[in-house]
C-alpha cells in the first residue's frame, strides 16, 4: 500500500488527510504539498496504518514548525516522543 493524499481546505486552512503508509519515498510529494500552501496546515493520520522512521522524523519536524497531527495513532505518537527524546 502507498500514501494517498486527499486535501480538504478553506479560506486559512488546508487539512491533508493521509492514508495508507508514510514512507521517505512518499515524502517529497507529502513536502511540496506543505511548501506549496501558505495556509495553516494540519495532517489528518485518522487512516495511516504503517510509518517508517524517516516518516517519524518528518511529522516531528512538521509538527515543530506548525503543522497540526489530528488524529495521531497511539503507538506513532509514542514512536515521536522517543525519537524526539534521542536527538
Amino acid at each position: 500500500m502507498t500514501l494517498r493524499i486527499e486535501t480538504a481546505s478553506s479560506d486559512d486552512l488546508v487539512v491533508l488527510r493521509l492514508i495508507g503508509e508514510i514512507q521517505s519515498e512518499d515524502l517529497d510529494a507529502l513536502k511540496a504539498q506543505v511548501n506549496e500552501n501558505p495556509r495553516r496546515i494540519q495532517f489528518d493520520l485518522d487512516e495511516i496504518i504503517r510509518v517508517d522512521a524517516v516518516g517519524v522524523r518528518f511529522l516531528n519536524s512538521s509538527e515543530e514548525s506548525g503543522v497540526e497531527l489530528l488524529n495521531c495513532p497511539p503507538y506513532i505518537r509514542e514512536w515521536m516522543k522517543r525519537e524526539k527524546a534521542r536527538n
